[in-house]
């Protein structure tokens, strides 16, 4: 039992839902299978880091390098809040 539940947990709905049927504005992530939010969604992603993936799953089709800027700066706070989390300070290393 436990083995289906990470099961669920990792891998993306095989499913369409009402609101994977539509995009608002482009079609950056309709192209994308499985869509960004689904992955994030299965995989228990947080703001940060799930921000971060959406960026880097459509900077060929978006916003190209810009993207990957943004994906890294995402990162770049995600670091600096787990190490907050652990009490750790990266100057401190």
């Amino acid at each position: 039992m436990g083995n289906q539940q990470s099961e669920q947990n990792s891998s993306p709905p095989t499913f369409a839902s009402k609101a994977d049927l539509k995009q608002i504005s482009g079609d950056h992530y309709k192209k994308l299978d499985p869509e960004p939010w689904n992955v994030i969604t299965a995989w228990g992603l947080g703001y940060l880091d799930g921000t971060a993936l959406k960026y880097i799953a459509r900077w060929r089709d978006k916003g190209g390098i810009e993207d990957i800027r943004k994906a890294i700066h995402f990162l770049e706070k995600f670091i600096e809040v787990e190490e907050a989390k652990n009490g750790q300070n990266r100057a401190a290393r």
